[in-house]
C-alpha cells in the first residue's frame, strides 16, 4: 500500500513534504510504548492499548481530511479524529477477531482514543453495528471517508500484524470505566508528543509498516526522553540529615497495605508535616505505589514557597527527576524558570525541566515531579478540555494535598472526594496534609479509600483501613506550650497594644479578616507613630513578592532586625509564608483559621525560645465581640467592619465562644476538642437572634453541594457519556466572588509601560492586580477605547480583553474616582 497518499500532517514548509498519517500513527504508536512500559499491565493489554492508540487517526484515511489538508475544504459534518470512531464502529468485526473483548469493552475504549483532541464525539452512533444495518449517521460519516475505507481496513489489519498478542480478553464492565478516562490521557500524551516535528521529521521514503516502526522506536525513546515524560526510578537512602521529629518518624516506619494507600497526617502548624510527607511518599514510590509526586497547593503563593522546599529534596528521592511549577503563574517564578533554563542543576542530586513541560499547566502533571495548586489536580474530575491528561498525569504519582483543612466548604469538599476516588480507580495513592481537620470531613476522605474515622486522637497518622499512629511521644526541643487567647473590644485598643509591644521590641502581627479593614488598621496605626507594613492580596504581583520578601528577611526563620517590626496582614498569612512573631493580634474568625494564625506565634523555638523574647508568653489577642451579648445578626458589624462579612457568622460565634470560654489554644492534644466544638456534631446551639443567618448558610452550602455533584464527571459512565470538553471557565473548581483583573501602567513619553521594572509580557503580569468584579465594574474605569490603550491592548486575544482592564496610574496614584493605588497600601477604593 502506498501511504504516502494520505497525508497525516501540513508540509512544514509551503514545497515540503507532506507526513503520511500512517507513519504518524506509528510514531504515535511508538512514543505510547515508551510511555506505556513502567505501567503494570499484562503483555497482550498493554499491546491492545498501544495499538488502539496507534490507530488514534485512522479517520485521517479519508477523502474530507486529505480535501482539507491539500485544498482547505472544510470536513463537512465530521472531523477527522470523529471519522476515526467511526471507522473502528465500522470495521468492529475485523478488530474483534483480533483484539477479542466484548462489544462493550471495544466501544468504550474505541471512544477514548478517538477523542483524543480534548473531549470526547458528539455523534451518535448507537451499537456497534452489523454490516447490513448501518445507521443513518455512520452512513453519513462513511461518505465523508469516501475511498478511504477500504486502505482503512487495511491499515487496522496491518496494525493488527504489528501488535499479533494484543488481546481485550478479562477487561471487565467495570474495570472499563475508569480505563477508558485513562486511555485519553494517555492517547493525548502520545499524540502530543508524537506529533512534534522537531522529534519526528516527515518521511516519504516507501517501506513497509514494519521497517518504518522499528525505525522510529529509538526516536520515540529519544522523544519521550527529552519532552521529561520517560519517568524516573526512586533512590533508596535518606532523604533528611537531621534528627526526625515525631510525626517524621511515624511516617518513616509505619506499615503499608498493598495497593492504593491513602494517608492523613494531622499536626500542629509547623511540626514538619511537609517533611513527613515526603518521607512517606518516598517510601510509597519504593514499594511501587508510584513513579513520581504532585504536590497540591491551595494558592500560587504556597506552590511557590513548596517549589523552593521540595526542589531542595526530590533529587534525593528519585533518579535525576523531571520537576515542574503548575499554576497560572508559574512562569514568574524565577527559580522554575531558572530550571528550566538552565535545564539540570548539577550535583549528586540533580534535578531537571523541560521547555515541553512547561509550555503548559496541562503538560506539568505529566513530569516526575509537580507542585502546583491544587485547582490544577481538581480539573481532572471537571468535564473540562484534556481534563482526561491531567487523570493519566497523576495515575503514576503520589498524590500530596497539603493544606485540607482549606477545602472544606462544600463545593470543593466534593470535587476533592471525587478526586481521591477517581485517583483510587486508576491505582493512585495519595497523602492528605493538616492541622485542623472536623472528623466529619476526615470520615469522608478516609471512606474514598474504604477507610474510617474510628479514632479523635490529635497528631494522628493514619492509614485508610490499615494502621494509625496516634501516641507521639514529646520531641526533645524548645516547645512553645499553650497559646493564651485574650480578647480586645475595640480597634482602638488594639491600636494601643501593638504600639505598645512594638515600643518593647516585639515583632508584632495584626490578622485581619478583610482588605479594607487591613489599610484602614495601618493608617490609624502610622497615625499612632507606628510604622506597619501591609500585605494583603490586592497588591500587584510584583509588590506583594516585593513585600513578602521583605517581610520574609524580617520575620521570617532567619530573619534580621525583627525588634519592633510590625505587619498588618489578611488571610494571606496564614498558610503562604513562613512566619514568627513575638505578639499576634486576629480579628474574630472560624476556630480553624485562629489556629492557623496562632502557628506563626512563637513558630521557631529552636531559634527564638522564650528567654530570648520580649514578652514573656504566647498570647493570641482577639479582637471580637462578646460571644453572650447577642442582640441580632448583626453581632459581628459594630466590631470588626467590613470583616463581619467574610465568614459565615454562626461558625465565627460558636469559635468565639469556645475558645473564649476555653481562654487558651491548648497543646497539640486539644485541637481537636476546639475543631469540633465548632464544626462537629455536639456543637452549641447558636442563639436565636443568629439562627436564620445558620439556616441560610445551611441552604446555600446545600446548593453548592448540589452544584457540585452536577459538575463532577460521572466515573462509573466512562468517558464517551460523560466526558464532555467544555471550556474551564464554565466550571470552577472553586466558587466565589467573580474577580476583576486591573492591568496597571505607569505613562511615559513613549506611552504606557508596565507599573512592575521591565518590558515584554511579564511585567505586564507582574503589574496584574485583582478585586471584587462587582465593586470594580460599578466604577468609571478608564475607557478601554482610547488610543493610547488600545497600542497595548491590540494584540490581546479576545478572552484577555473580555476579563482584564488595563488602567493607568496617575503620579498621585489615582485610577478613577473611587480607585486609588500605591505600592504601599495596593488597591484603594476610596469614598466619593
Amino acid at each position: 500500500m502506498q501511504w504516502t497518499v494520505w497525508p497525516g500532517k501540513c508540509p512544514i514548509t509551503p514545497d515540503g513534504p507532506a507526513h503520511p498519517a500512517a507513519f504518524h500513527m506509528l510514531d504515535v504508536a511508538g512514543v505510547a510504548e515508551r510511555l506505556i512500559a513502567p505501567f503494570n499491565m499484562a503483555p497482550p493489554l498493554r499491546d491492545a492499548l498501544v495499538m488502539l492508540v496507534g490507530l488514534h487517526d485512522i479517520g485521517k484515511i479519508s477523502e474530507s481530511f486529505r480535501a482539507m489538508l491539500r485544498e482547505g475544504v472544510a470536513q463537512p459534518g465530521f472531523r477527522h479524529w470523529e471519522l476515526s470512531e467511526v471507522l473502528f464502529y465500522v470495521e468492529d468485526a475485523r478488530l474483534a477477531a483480533r483484539l477479542g473483548g466484548t462489544p462493550y469493552v471495544r466501544k468504550m475504549l474505541y471512544a477514548a482514543v478517538a477523542g483524543h483532541h480534548g473531549c470526547p464525539s458528539g455523534h451518535m452512533l448507537g451499537a456497534l453495528p452489523p454490516e447490513a444495518r448501518l445507521p443513518r449517521e455512520l452512513v453519513r460519516a462513511l461518505k465523508c471517508v469516501g475511498e478511504g475505507r477500504e486502505p482503512a481496513a487495511k491499515l487496522i489489519d496491518a496494525f493488527c500484524d504489528l501488535w499479533p498478542e494484543a488481546s481485550l480478553d478479562g477487561v471487565s464492565v467495570a474495570e472499563v470505566a475508569p480505563l477508558s478516562w485513562w486511555l485519553a490521557g494517555f492517547c493525548t500524551a502520545a499524540d502530543w508528543v508524537g506529533s512534534n516535528p522537531h522529534w519526528f521529521q516527515p518521511w516519504t521514503e516507501v517501506c513497509s509498516l514494519a521497517a518504518y516502526l522499528e525505525r522510529i522506536r529509538p526516536i520515540a525513546a529519544r522523544a519521550v526522553a527529552v519532552a521529561g515524560i520517560a519517568g524516573t526510578a526512586a533512590r533508596e537512602g535518606a532523604l533528611f540529615d537531621f534528627a526526625l521529629r515525631p510525626m517524621q518518624a511515624a511516617c518513616s516506619t509505619i506499615a503499608l497495605p498493598a495497593g492504593p494507600t491513602l494517608a492523613i497526617v494531622e499536626d500542629e502548624t509547623g511540626a514538619g508535616k511537609t517533611e513527613a510527607a515526603l518521607l512517606l511518599a518516598h517510601r510509597m514510590c519504593l514499594a511501587g505505589k508510584g513513579r513520581g509526586l504532585f504536590f497540591a497547593l491551595p494558592t500560587m503563593a504556597t506552590a511557590d514557597a513548596m517549589f523552593g522546599r521540595a526542589s531542595r529534596i526530590v533529587g534525593r528521592m528519585f533518579d535525576n527527576p523531571f520537576v515542574t511549577l503548575a499554576h497560572g503563574r508559574s512562569g514568574l517564578s524565577v527559580p522554575f524558570r531558572d530550571l528550566v533554563q538552565g535545564s539540570r542543576t548539577g550535583g549528586p542530586w540533580e534535578i531537571t525541566s523541560s521547555d515541553w513541560l512547561a509550555a503548559s499547566n496541562r503538560r506539568a502533571l505529566l513530569a516526575d515531579v509537580g507542585i502546583g495548586t491544587i485547582d490544577q489536580a481538581l480539573l481532572s474530575v471537571l468535564p473540562v478540555r484534556f481534563q482526561t491528561l491531567r487523570t493519566y498525569g497523576l495515575s503514576s504519582k503520589i498524590l500530596v494535598v497539603d493544606e485540607v483543612h482549606e477545602m472544606g466548604e462544600p463545593y470543593i469538599a466534593e470535587e476533592l472526594t471525587a478526586l481521591l476516588r477517581m485517583h483510587r480507580a486508576a491505582g493512585g495513592s495519595a497523602i492528605l496534609l493538616t492541622a485542623t481537620l472536623p472528623m466529619n470531613l476526615r470520615g469522608r476522605l478516609l471512606a474514598t479509600y474504604d477507610g474510617k474515622a474510628d479514632t479523635a486522637a490529635y497528631p494522628a497518622l493514619t492509614i485508610a483501613g490499615g494502621e494509625a499512629v496516634t501516641c507521639f511521644h514529646a520531641e526533645n526541643r524548645p516547645v512553645k506550650g499553650p497559646v493564651m487567647v485574650k480578647r480586645l473590644d475595640t480597634a482602638e485598643n488594639a491600636v494601643t497594644l501593638l504600639a505598645e509591644m512594638a515600643a518593647r521590641g516585639a515583632a508584632c502581627v495584626w490578622v485581619r479578616n478583610a482588605v479594607d479593614d487591613a489599610i484602614g488598621a495601618v493608617a490609624a496605626l502610622r497615625a499612632a507613630g507606628v510604622d506597619a507594613r501591609l500585605l494583603h492580596a490586592r497588591f500587584a504581583l510584583c509588590d506583594r513578592k516585593r513585600i513578602e520578601a521583605e517581610v520574609l528577611a524580617r520575620v521570617g526563620r532567619n530573619g534580621r532586625g525583627r525588634e519592633g517590626f510590625v505587619l498588618v496582614g489578611t488571610q494571606v498569612l496564614e498558610s503562604s509564608l513562613d512566619l514568627d512573631f513575638d505578639v499576634m493580634l486576629s480579628d474574630i474568625a472560624p476556630i480553624a483559621a485562629l489556629i492557623q494564625r496562632a502557628g506563626r506565634l512563637w513558630r521557631h523555638m529552636d531559634i527564638r525560645p522564650a528567654s530570648a523574647r520580649p514578652v514573656s508568653a504566647p498570647v493570641l489577642h482577639v479582637l471580637s465581640p462578646d460571644p453572650s451579648q447577642v442582640g441580632d445578626d448583626r453581632w459581628l458589624h459594630g466590631t470588626l467592619g467590613k470583616g463581619a462579612w467574610v465568614y459565615a457568622v454562626a461558625d465565627v460565634w460558636r469559635s468565639a465562644q469556645v475558645i473564649f470560654t476555653q481562654g487558651q489554644i491548648g497543646t497539640p492534644d486539644r485541637q481537636r476538642e476546639l475543631i469540633e466544638a465548632v464544626y462537629g456534631a455536639d456543637a452549641e446551639p447558636v442563639p436565636e437572634a443568629l439562627l436564620k443567618a445558620e439556616q441560610d448558610k445551611y441552604g446555600k452550602d446545600s446548593a453548592n453541594r448540589g452544584l457540585a455533584w452536577h459538575n463532577i464527571v460521572k466515573v462509573s459512565d466512562g468517558y464517551r457519556k460523560a466526558g464532555r470538553g467544555d471550556d474551564d471557565v464554565n466550571y470552577p473548581t472553586r466558587l466565589g466572588e467573580d474577580a476583576r483583573v486591573l492591568c496597571l501602567a505607569r505613562r511615559t513619553a513613549r506611552g504606557l509601560i508596565p507599573w512592575a521594572t521591565g518590558e515584554g509580557a511579564d511585567a505586564w503580569m507582574l503589574s496584574e492586580v485583582s478585586a471584587h468584579r462587582k465593586k470594580v465594574d460599578a466604577l468609571p474605569l478608564p475607557d478601554q477605547s482610547s488610543p493610547e490603550i488600545m497600542a497595548i491592548t491590540k494584540d490581546w486575544p479576545d478572552w484577555k480583553r473580555a476579563q482584564v482592564r488595563l488602567c493607568p496610574v496617575s503620579e498621585a496614584g489615582g485610577i478613577c474616582d473611587g480607585l486609588h493605588y500605591d505600592e504601599k497600601c495596593g488597591l484603594v477604593f476610596t469614598s466619593p
